[in-house]
């Protein structure tokens, strides 16, 4: 009997002049993809601190993490289940390292340019512009919510 157990993932809706952090990702499939930085929680990792890891890792940003989008629970194509943890906050500097070798590039993109993404399903899952559109709402929980350690 195999054992159910769903991947522990983050992402960050970083918005900044009415356009978003995205990353840009090689799948190996025709195109590439976009996505908020994003990954997965290590061992002993805290879930807010994952966050910001994959924002320095994919972006080369710091960012300040200010408010929780929620848990979202995704089931992909095939058969794998995430809980995704969303977060929104604000770019605050730019620290000039390289990028994580998955990433291809950065990108600051409109919601026109990533509804135009999204067309051609290029967004790496529908979970990208589910946070993004919470975000624009202002559907936001505080940090707390959250209950670690």
């Amino acid at each position: 009997m195999s054992r159910w157990q769903p991947f522990v993932t983050v992402a960050t809706v970083v918005e900044r002049a009415g356009r978003f952090l995205m990353v840009e990702e090689d799948r190996g499939g025709p195109h590439s993809v976009f996505n908020q930085p994003a990954g997965h929680l290590e061992p002993g990792e805290r879930i807010r601190d994952a966050a910001l890891r994959e924002l320095r890792e994919e972006t080369a940003w710091q960012v300040g993490i200010s408010d929780y989008l929620g848990l979202y629970v995704f089931e992909a194509p095939d058969g794998k289940t995430f809980h995704s943890h969303g977060f929104y906050g604000m770019a605050l500097a730019h620290l000039g390292h390289d990028l994580d070798p998955a990433i291809l590039a950065t990108h600051w993109l409109t919601l026109e340019e990533l509804e135009a993404l999204e067309h051609e399903g290029r967004l790496h899952s529908p979970l990208v512009m589910r946070r993004v559109r919470d975000a624009l709402a202002g559907r936001f929980y505080p940090m707390d919510a959250i209950h670690e350690r």
